[in-house]
């Protein structure tokens, strides 16, 4: 990535004070954060919706380039990776939402636009029964799915539970910050968030110097939602941050879980909220999550190596195998209507496909292609 562009990219955050959407809209509008301080005179004839006073402000850079010229030296220094929206480091699925940062500093090695991320949110005073679900779901979900990245906010609870039982697992864990990379809130978690730049890494669209202010929790938790392809709520009161990430991720289009908690626990009542009012799917075990997700496990892979090495489909299995290849998912009926074959017949050629790992029943009757 151009430096120089890094370097008015990082400028441009602060000559719109922050406001990711004002940013955002002019770095779209106009390709890049250079291109809008070489249009600083002339912006409101290229970007209409462009506000007088928000004009007058993008005419004066010098206290902004000031303050870049020191962030590049910081990054430089601490060996931050700075991220611009056309970098294609940049997490593709947060690139796709209508108020994503124009730049993020992350320090870090892991794969930000890995295949499956999944951030896992919920209260900051997690009990044992929070904590022993989290344990249990990212255990499994290892075995199931050793290829996943594992997101959270380095809070107290439910957050730092996440992180540090991704890294017990083995796998990659990224903690989103409210603040600078200068510093790390809560300290308590400092030892954890070394570990995590070895084996995942930190992110955040705040400069140095940031401190985490409470309105900063709740724009970082739209970053939560944003890089990934779905939110999994473990313990949540009726109101809090792990509610907002659900919600934000329900705009986005992503997916949306929740464990269910005992009827009255107070940790569990936005929790059962949210599956009361259909607004996030129940599930009670990383099995769950999987079949929901629609994600291939390893045993699903081995069985798709197996019949890739032996093929031995009759021409009928085959014709079953090369539709649903087309459109997966399909129920039975539709099945005989598109390969015209009865349903006695075709029933019996599902169930030799299942013997053999090519296909599986879910609800409704539906077959889904293993492939």
């Amino acid at each position: 990535m151009n430096e120089q562009e890094i370097f008015y990219t990082i400028a441009l955050t602060r000559m719109t004070g922050f406001n990711s959407q004002q940013a955002l809209q002019l770095y779209q509008e106009l390709g890049s954060g250079q291109a809008v301080y070489e249009h600083r005179g002339d912006i409101a004839s290229i970007v209409p919706d462009c506000t007088p006073r928000l004009a007058e402000a993008l005419k004066d850079w010098d206290d902004a380039l000031k303050r870049a010229a020191v962030e590049m030296e910081f990054v430089t220094k601490h060996d931050i990776q700075v991220l611009t929206l056309s970098d294609e480091r940049y997490p593709a699925r947060l690139r796709e939402c209508p108020d994503a940062p124009v730049v993020l500093y992350y320090k870090g090695n892991a794969d930000l636009n890995q295949a499956r991320v999944v951030d896992i949110v919920g209260t900051r005073r997690c009990t044992s029964y929070g904590q022993d679900l989290i344990h249990k779901f990212i255990s499994r979900l290892q075995e199931l799915c050793p290829d996943v990245l594992i997101v959270s906010g380095l809070a107290y609870g439910v957050d730092i539970c996440a992180h540090r039982n991704a890294l017990e697992h083995g796998y990659d864990t990224v903690g989103v910050l409210a603040h600078g990379l200068d510093q790390i809130y809560p300290s308590h978690h400092r030892e954890t968030a070394a570990a995590m730049v070895a084996h995942g890494g930190l992110l955040t669209e705040y400069m140095s110097q940031t401190e985490p202010f409470a309105n900063n929790f709740r724009q970082r938790n739209r970053i939560v939602a944003g890089i990934s392809d779905a939110t999994i709520l473990v313990e949540s009161a009726v109101k809090g941050g792990g509610l907002i990430t659900c919600r934000v991720a329900q705009e986005y289009g992503r997916e949306v879980f929740a464990f269910p908690g005992a009827v009255g626990m107070a940790y569990s009542e936005g929790c059962n909220l949210m599956i009361r009012n259909n607004t996030a799917a129940l599930i009670t075990s990383a099995d769950d999550f999987v079949e929901s997700m629609g994600w291939q496990t390893v045993r699903e892979r081995q069985q798709t190596v197996e019949r890739q090495l032996f093929p031995d489909l009759t021409p009928e299995q085959q014709t079953v195998v090369s539709l649903l290849q087309q459109t997966n998912d399909l129920q039975l009926n539709v099945l005989s209507v598109k390969t015209n074959i009865s349903i006695g017949q075709l029933t019996a050629l599902l169930f030799q496909l299942e013997m053999k790992g090519v296909v599986k029943p879910l609800a409704g009757g539906t077959y889904h292609l293993l492939s």
